[in-house]
C-alpha cells in the first residue's frame, strides 16, 4: 500500500514560452509544507504503507525534513520542472553531505527519527507542532 502525504492542489505551474525553457512553479510557504511533515511524523510507525512526501519539496533540506518525518520517498517534480532535471544532482548531493555530516550511513537509519512515534513525549509532540502550525498561518482580512 502507498500513501502520499502533501496538498499538492496549491502548486501554480506556468509554462515559459519557447521551447527547452524550464517551467515556472510557484514555490509553497513554509508553513504549508508544515502539514504533510506533520501528517508524516504522525502516521509514521502507525500504518503500513509506504509514504511519500509531497507538496513542493525544492530543497535538500526540505528532502531531510520529510525523511526524518518518515517519508520513504519525496516527489520533487515542481523542483525538477523549474531547475531542470539537473537539479536532482544537487538534491541528492544536498542529501548525503547532510548525512555524513550527521554520522548516518542509509536514509533507512534516519527515517522517521524525528516522528511521533520516536518522541518521548507523543502528545507533547503532537501539541507542539499543532500550535506551530497555527503560528505559521496568517489571517488575510477579507477586502470588501
Amino acid at each position: 500500500m502507498a500513501l502520499t502525504v502533501g496538498v499538492t492542489n496549491r502548486c501554480n505551474v506556468q509554462k515559459k514560452a519557447g521551447p527547452g525553457d524550464k517551467m515556472q512553479v510557484a514555490k509553497p510557504s513554509a508553513a504549508e509544507i508544515r502539514l504533510p511533515m506533520l501528517w508524516l511524523s504522525l502516521l509514521y510507525g502507525h500504518i503500513k504503507a509506504s509514504m511519500a512526501a509531497s507538496h513542493g519539496i525544492h530543497s535538500a533540506t526540505e528532502v531531510v525534513k520529510c525523511l526524518l518525518a518518515g517519508a520513504d520517498v519525496t516527489m520533487t517534480t515542481s523542483a525538477l520542472l523549474q531547475h531542470g532535471v539537473e537539479h536532482l544532482t544537487t538534491l541528492v548531493d544536498g542529501l548525503q553531505q547532510w548525512m555524513q555530516q550527521k554520522g548516518y550511513d542509509s536514509i533507512s537509519q534516519m527515517k522517521g527519527t524525528m516522528s511521533q512515534r520516536l518522541a518521548s513525549d507523543p502528545s507533547a509532540f503532537e501539541r507542539a507542532n499543532y500550535i506551530k502550525l497555527l503560528e505559521a498561518y496568517k489571517i488575510n482580512p477579507v477586502q470588501a
